[in-house]
């Protein structure tokens, strides 16, 4: 951005391109900054509340929709947060990184879609984000783009139209139709989505890593293999990674909308409240994991877990109690017993026989799971649990663990009901063991040791997130925690 243009209250960028320059870019996310500091640790989707945001790093910056006389300037950033306490890359950059790739990964990525308007209009109020007091933009107001229907539109067109604009890239795997308005969903998650008039959903996700992205990677996989349970990708965006690692940076993925679906988690609550029995549909969602499984298995490389793997395995988890016990006080008088899950699983194999492992959901619950007006139930959000390693969460594992996940969500809904039905979990529990079973031919209760430990595992995972983020659920967790530390 030139000096003169700089001074303007509307800036005008002078690039051909949509990508907009370095310098620009640093200009523009100069003048941000101050916002951003406020606004960013207030997002359900930031992972970093808690440590000081020390910088804002621009990776790219594209107009989306250059500023004209009476509209909007609709960007879209990359931009990497350094905060004090992140220490290096994260280890989902492998050790085989170049120089360039891991200095650039010294801090969080989030993809931000902001509105830059010299007012906002009544209707875009609870999007504000602030008013900018200096810089390129001083004088002009920033807002959340997600809740500005020309940027939802504009998405949605370019999702239907495959190509470039600047250094994000649009494919799709069949027709994208015009002209469907786009909602932005209010709910709390670790991304964002829109809805286009009932049809498809768009997922934006928020913090982004170089590499193939679950979320994409295995409902195309899936749907490769005809897997019906899960909705198969329409369309995508990515951006390539300006470290030059060739790696892509997934972005965001267009999918079918299962209208008037319900997710379990409301299911239960509802069979809960009205005392109604919920093992028909807890036994019919054990097949439909069943099914995703097999899938899984049938359309992407498996691998065999001898016993140097299962230990290591047993070993990481022994080290996440460890790390865990030293955040939460409350969960230290349990560690000798909970250790005790992992002695067990490490001590599996000792026959060397190894066990099976493959691609999994990686954080099912039943929040991820959807229930038609038919009564069919399918899977969603591949994206396993976004606060590990990109690389972890792709990694094979034993299918037991998408089970584990899923019986402490019937624990959590239980438990989060006045008063507290561990009847019902049990049942339910049950249940999902056997449909799974009956679609699998392998029952998740055969091997005891191997689920008591990713049990315990989910466990003291979720100790730690509503330590952190929900200090007021701490006790669900903590409940199996004394379960599977043999304490009651």
């Amino acid at each position: 951005m030139s000096k003169a243009a700089s001074t303007r209250t509307t800036p005008r960028l002078a690039a051909t391109s949509p990508a907009v320059s370095p310098a620009d870019a640093r200009a523009l996310v100069s003048s941000l900054t101050p916002l951003l500091h406020d606004w960013l640790p207030r997002q359900r989707w930031f992972a970093g509340k808690g440590r000081q945001i020390t910088g804002f790093v621009p990776v790219t910056v594209t107009e989306l929709l250059p500023m004209n006389a009476g509209g909007p300037w609709l960007l879209h950033l990359l931009v990497r947060v350094e905060q004090r306490g992140a220490s290096g890359p994260p280890p989902s950059i492998p050790s085989s990184s170049t120089p360039a790739a891991v200095a650039a990964s010294a801090g969080d990525c989030y993809q931000l879609l902001l509105g830059i308007r010299k007012a906002l209009p009544p209707y875009l109020a609870s999007a504000l984000i602030g008013h900018v007091a200096e810089g390129p933009l001083a004088g002009l107001t920033a807002y959340e783009g997600l809740h500005d229907p020309r940027l939802a539109e504009l998405l949605l067109e370019r999702l239907g139209s495959p190509g470039a604009q600047g250094p994000l890239r649009f494919d799709r795997a069949g027709p994208v139709p015009a002209g469907l308005t786009g909602r932005l969903l209010g709910a709390e998650q670790s991304n964002s989505s829109l809805v286009y008039g009932d049809a498809f959903i768009l997922k934006i996700l928020r913090r982004v890593f170089p590499g193939p992205h679950p979320d994409l990677e295995l409902p195309l996989a899936l749907a490769a293999e005809g897997c019906e349970r899960v909705p198969a990708p329409v369309a995508w965006f990515e951006a390539a990674d300006p470290s030059g690692s060739g790696e892509s940076l997934t972005l965001g993925v267009l999918q079918p909308y299962l209208r008037g679906s319900q997710d379990g988690w409301q299911l239960a609550l509802a069979a809960l409240a009205d005392g109604r029995d919920f093992t028909i549909e807890a036994r019919a969602l054990g097949r439909a994991t069943a099914e995703v499984h097999t899938a899984l298995a049938d359309a992407l490389p498996t691998v065999t877990l001898g016993r140097s793997q299962t230990a290591q395995l047993a070993s990481a988890m022994a080290d996440r109690l460890d790390l865990a016990a030293q955040a939460v006080p409350s969960l230290r008088p349990h560690v000798s017993g909970l250790r005790t899950a992992f002695a067990a699983l490490a001590g599996l194999d000792e026959a060397g026989r190894g066990r099976p492992a493959q691609r999994v959901h990686g954080d099912l619950h039943l929040g991820q799971a959807l229930r038609t007006p038919d009564g069919r139930w399918s899977v969603i959000d591949f994206e396993g649990e976004p606060a590990r390693p990109l690389a972890e969460r792709r990694r094979p594992q034993p299918p037991v663990r998408d089970v584990a996940g899923m019986l402490r969500s019937f624990d959590y809904a239980a438990r989060s009901h006045e008063p507290w039905r561990p009847d019902w979990a049990e049942r339910c529990r049950a249940a999902y063991c056997e449909g799974y079973a009956s679609a699998s031919g392998v029952d998740p209760r055969a091997e005891p040791e191997l689920l008591r430990a990713y049990e315990t595992d989910k466990a003291v995972y979720e100790v730690l997130y509503e330590a952190r983020h929900r200090p007021d659920w701490l006790p669900v967790p903590m409940a199996a925690i004394r379960r599977l530390a043999g304490e009651v």
